[in-house]
């Protein structure tokens, strides 16, 4: 099931993800967005911008969701997301479809999910330095999809009160609150999450809902380091390990 350039990684949850040993892995913030969406209550959720499928098997770990959809526009993530799931015999809760974010309405229907979670990427079209198009540079660039493009599909793709979660760069924040208030996704918690105690946030979880009301709740600051470097308790609790 493993091609010659991939390595198969153990999630220490009884589940294992299937990843390039030199292309785009997984980080810290797909591990709090599927532990911040992990409440939802959803009977069927779609996770956008899906990469190798990490949300969607790390959500399968934490809830009871019965039916789990990813999509993912480029070929060879999607392939491995595929094989993830095979490898984990979720295929009767999670299923990976090969797709434009842009074209999620026509390919799932509108009003079809009540949860969407979407780790998109975080850097402005044209901010930063811009290579070839390769898998690292699309997960990580607008080049594919916008903000404006992830706020507006979930939208469509979400019943009413159905509910958006998202991560992404604090730099953004008031682009995100406008474009979800913009699109009726009503911002209901938002997380900052620190590096270490101390120093300045360099991600945010946000919460939104469809037709929701206008009150939103500011969480604590989620601290991922001790000042020696370790993992904080609420971290390790994130990561399942126990000490």
């Amino acid at each position: 099931m493993l091609k010659t350039d991939e390595i198969l990684d153990d999630l220490q949850n009884g589940y294992f993800i299937i990843q390039k040993q030199n292309g785009f892995k997984f980080g810290v913030d797909a591990v709090l967005l599927s532990d911040f969406a992990k409440d939802a209550r959803s009977k069927r959720t779609l996770d956008l911008c899906t990469g190798t499928g990490i949300v969607p098997i790390l959500l399968a770990a934490k809830t009871d969701t019965p039916r789990i959809d990813a999509l993912e526009i480029q070929e060879d993530m999607a392939d491995a997301a595929r094989r993830s799931v095979e490898y984990n015999k979720l295929q009767n809760r999670i299923t990976v479809t090969r797709g434009d974010l842009k074209d999620a309405v026509t390919i799932y229907g509108g009003g079809s999910f009540d949860a969407v979670t979407c780790n998109p990427p975080y850097m402005k079209r044209g901010a930063g330095l811009l290579g070839e198009a390769d898998t690292k540079t699309v997960a990580r660039h607008e080049i594919l999809c916008t903000l404006d493009d992830v706020v507006r599909v979930s939208s469509k793709l979400l019943i009413s009160k159905g509910r958006f979660f998202m991560i992404h760069r604090p730099s953004r924040l008031t682009d995100i609150l406008c474009c979800m208030r913009g699109y009726r996704l009503e911002p209901k918690r938002l997380r900052l999450v620190c590096p270490s105690e101390g120093k300045a946030p360099n991600l945010v979880l946000v919460e939104g809902m469809k037709d929701g009301g206008g009150e939103l709740k500011v969480l604590p600051p989620l601290i991922v380091h001790n000042a020696d470097g370790s993992y904080t308790d609420e971290i390790d609790i994130i990561y399942g390990r126990t000490k």
